[in-house]
């Protein structure tokens, strides 16, 4: 077990002040008052240190202060950060060449932006103009952003309360290795049928208006769902058979996130579009959404309306190029799928080692830790995973868990892409004593 000296010294109440003025927006504040942050860690107001093993918002894949971040900037505020939303700028040109450069092609048509909704409501927007039609389809556990086209293809939480969603959205069901009742007679998964029904379903249920899918290759907030190598192949082929444009979100898995430059490279396929958000920012809101030649035209003559107040904005233009360059420059996608396997195998380890983790999966440095109850002490999954998290938090790490309805506790671990070695293990360390903590 961890020596209790390294345990925070800080108060384990909520931050003063917090529940007198916010807006409560989802899960409960994290008890701690952040003062700063450096590399791969935060720091609390009593001077404690905290690994960050969620990157922010699964956001700051260069840590926290990189240099060439900090700048960008620097030199961004001070000399060209906002324009009027029709004019371009040099780093809007640059980023859109260095960006389409690191796509296969027909890739090759950049929409800069700020936030992941933002990014993944404009790519609908696009795949329902360019087909004429209004049907999207996603998974069972999506999570695709909050703003309203975005929301209605997000089926893992916020459905309930606020009325009509946008219409036109429909389910797939989450190929969910563990859970699927699709199995072959031996047992093993089959993908293949559950893919097959799920689109049955879909036919019956469209109004013969489907426009696209959108996807994540692996599937996050959903409890870090990895899809069966050569799934997304085949999805695309169903969508090529009705006519449909296939959208990767690839907010968390890109830009080398689960070490290769985007996931769904994998499966050797080429979305029609592709949106980005999260990882492009390195922890500062930007997005994009890149398209295809064909598919801005269409769209374009059609009168595509996207005109935002940060659209094409100079200042995210320049810290989403310097992101690109420091990721070619130190190896970072290589580096991410290196330390992918030590993560890879610290996390078996532990599956090896203790009941209440049945299951890892994952690629890079995305990885998901799922728990189960612990029967010695009657807990529930999700009560397991809260005293885990507490227990994690108290000695100096961060995770953040998943806690689905009939989903067991899911820790989604996705520390710096520049995170140290020995940072990493010392993080494995405290969630190993944190496990021993707990069961007892």
């Amino acid at each position: 077990m961890s020596d209790p000296s390294n345990a925070l010294s800080g108060s384990s109440t909520l931050a003063p002040g917090a529940t007198d003025h916010l807006v409560r927006y989802g899960s409960a504040f994290v008890p701690l008052l952040i003062e700063r942050a450096a590399g791969s860690s935060v720091f609390t107001s009593s001077g404690d240190e905290i690994l960050d093993f969620t990157s922010g918002q699964m956001s700051s894949l260069l840590g926290h202060g990189h240099p060439d971040i900090v700048e960008t900037v620097s030199n961004s505020v001070a000399t060209l950060d906002h324009l009027f939303s029709g004019m371009v700028s040099q780093p809007l040109l640059d980023v859109a060449a260095a960006l389409s450069d690191t796509l296969p092609a027909p890739l090759r048509k950049v929409l800069l932006l700020t936030t992941g909704a933002e990014s993944n409501e404009a790519a609908l927007e696009l795949a329902k103009l360019y087909t004429g039609r209004h049907e999207i389809i996603s998974f069972d556990r999506s999570w695709h952003g909050m703003t309203s086209g975005a929301r209605a293809a997000t089926f893992s939480a916020g459905r309930r309360g606020y009325g009509p969603m946008v219409p036109g959205n429909l389910a797939l069901p989450t190929p969910d290795a563990l859970r699927s009742p699709f199995r072959h007679a031996d047992g093993s998964y089959d993908w293949e049928t559950e893919l097959d029904y799920g689109f049955r379903l879909i036919d019956r249920q469209s109004v013969g208006s489907l426009a696209a899918a959108i996807v994540e290759p692996i599937i996050s907030s959903g409890g870090l769902i990895d899809l069966p190598v050569g799934y997304l192949a085949r999805l695309h082929e169903r969508c090529v058979e009705r006519g449909m444009l296939l959208i990767a979100d690839e907010a968390q898995t890109g830009l080398g996130r689960t070490g290769a430059m985007y996931a769904f490279e994998r499966d050797g396929v080429v979305p029609d579009l592709v949106t980005l958000s999260k990882t492009l920012g390195a922890g500062l809101p930007v997005a994009a959404v890149v398209t295809s030649p064909e598919i801005e035209e269409v769209c374009h003559e059609r009168g595509f309306l996207f005109f935002t107040t940060h659209v094409s904005d100079p200042l995210a233009a320049a810290v989403a190029l310097t992101v690109l360059r420091v990721i070619d420059r130190d190896g970072l996608v290589d580096r991410s799928q290196k330390l992918g396997e030590q993560l890879r195998d610290r996390l078996t380890g532990l599956q090896d080692r203790f009941e209440v983790v049945v299951d890892v999966r994952g690629r890079g440095l995305l990885q998901g830790l799922e728990l189960t109850g612990d029967a010695r002490s009657d807990r529930s999954a999700d009560e397991f995973g809260r005293d885990l998290t507490g227990e994690c938090l108290s000695r100096g790490l961060h995770l953040n868990i998943v806690q689905l309805p009939g989903l067991g506790g899911v820790f989604r671990i996705a520390p710096p892409l520049t995170i140290g070695e020995d940072d990493l293990h010392r993080g494995m360390d405290i969630l190993t004593d944190s496990i021993v903590a707990v069961s007892r």
